[in-house]
């Protein structure tokens, strides 16, 4: 009831429109009944060695692909730019544009490879503090590249401007994919434990580690920064709806089957899960605590990595045909199945 009999029709008016703003929570805040993105191309890259992270590059407008031994560069069309040799065992790529640096984790030797962004030339190899660095990400608040190691439970600080490293952080267990919020806060997933940690990036120390139960395994990770949710992809087919200042885990959304990487979308509000069963999960922030799954996306089998290109919404996914796994052994009880020969594709996707 409105009891104020001095408002006006253009005051009610107002005061509607007001209320209707206050209702939405974004441009997109109610959830569209398809996202629309569908396969869009299809592009064989073929060569050897396997894959893992892949990391778009804004400026350039190109995608770094980690490639076991190497690591591919193609153009937003998926045309083949260049290679960085040497990266043995490499997990994934990070960027720091200002100095003109990109970065390779490399499990096998545990190093990093730093080289030119523009020419693609190795700088220099780092030997990194760590065994099997895995994830990588580069922090902008404090110009460092951190490397989180998987088998030694811990992660190494490298200056991003000289390559030199800063310090080591000793980690509650075995790290995976992470984010940083430019703030000076690092978060990262521990797959082992099944939790978060979040990291002082200039004091190299861990503030926080918290649960996220019902969450299993969490493997990638995705940050909506400007209302502070992480999304946390988890072995049990959900997706965990993270506070970054509190550590709740404030929802959940189901997933598919293998997931790997995270994504989300600031302009349109959606939030990607990438599955290896072949299938690519969009759901859309309606609220920072309430999420509309809006549909599973058909890929194809094996492509549980991806990357964003926040400007154009497009979505890089990379996959290979698979024949039957060898035999097992003792060393290898559990086998994956065998890539067949130059099969190794990027499906890019678009709205």
């Amino acid at each position: 009831m409105i009891r104020n009999r001095n408002l006006t029709r253009g005051s009610i008016a107002a005061a509607i429109v007001c209320l209707c703003a206050a209702a939405s929570f974004s441009s997109g805040a109610f959830a569209p009944q398809a996202s629309g993105y569908h396969l869009a191309k299809k592009v064989t890259l073929g060569g050897e060695g396997g894959w893992d992270y892949l990391t778009f590059d804004s400026q350039g407008r190109r995608v770094f692909i980690s490639r076991g031994t190497h690591t591919m560069v193609v153009d937003a069309d998926g045309k083949k730019l260049g290679d960085i040799p040497n990266t043995q065992g490499v997990h994934g790529i990070a960027l720091a544009p200002e100095f003109n640096h990109g970065f390779t984790s490399n499990g096998r030797t545990n190093t990093v490879t730093m080289f030119e962004l523009d020419t693609l030339k190795t700088i220099r190899e780092i030997a990194v503090n760590g065994q099997n660095p895995d994830a990588i990400r580069y922090d902008s608040a404090s110009h460092r590249v951190f490397t989180f190691n998987g088998r030694s439970h811990d992660s190494t600080a490298i200056d991003a401007k000289t390559g030199e490293v800063a310090g080591n952080i000793p980690l509650a267990g075995k790290p995976e994919f992470a984010q940083a919020d430019g703030a000076g806060h690092i978060f990262v997933n521990i797959e082992d434990k099944s939790e978060l940690s979040e990291i002082d990036s200039s004091a190299l120390k861990v503030l926080n580690t918290w649960p996220l139960a019902p969450c299993q395994e969490p493997s990638g990770l995705a940050f909506d920064v400007a209302h502070k949710r992480l999304f946390a992809g988890c072995d049990n087919r959900m997706m965990a709806v993270v506070d970054a200042d509190s550590g709740k885990v404030v929802t959940t959304v189901p997933i598919g089957d293998g997931v790997d990487a995270n994504g989300f979308d600031p302009e349109t509000a959606f939030v990607f899960a990438s599955c290896g069963e072949g299938t690519l999960t969009v759901a859309h922030e309606d609220s920072p605590d309430k999420y509309t799954v809006v549909e599973n996306v058909a890929t194809q089998k094996g492509a549980r990595t991806m990357t964003l290109d926040p400007k154009t919404h497009t979505l890089y996914l990379v996959t290979a045909g698979f024949g039957p796994p060898p035999a097992a052994s003792p060393e290898n009880p559990h086998p994956r199945p065998a890539v067949l020969p130059d099969s190794f594709t990027l499906l890019i996707f678009t709205r």
